[in-house]
């Protein structure tokens, strides 16, 4: 598994996905949006993290600048 994401990129998706997981859990948003929110939230917050985005690897994108 070979990073493809930039450090901008995984910060965007750290940030995004803890403020959908933090609105699900604060009670912000609730129902089937929460829990859509709960899903692209933790693929985002797990990818970010990571650096790799397996959708990224199939559409063959790199954010991240080759070394």
């Amino acid at each position: 598994m070979k990073m493809n994401e930039s450090g901008l990129d995984r910060i965007i998706r750290v940030v995004v996905g803890a403020a959908l997981l933090a609105l699900y859990f604060t009670q912000v948003i609730a129902g089937g949006l929460g829990i859509a929110a709960v899903v692209v939230g933790a693929v985002l917050l797990i990818t970010g993290v990571v650096g790799f985005c397996p959708l990224y690897g199939l559409l063959k994108i790199q954010t991240r600048k080759k070394s």
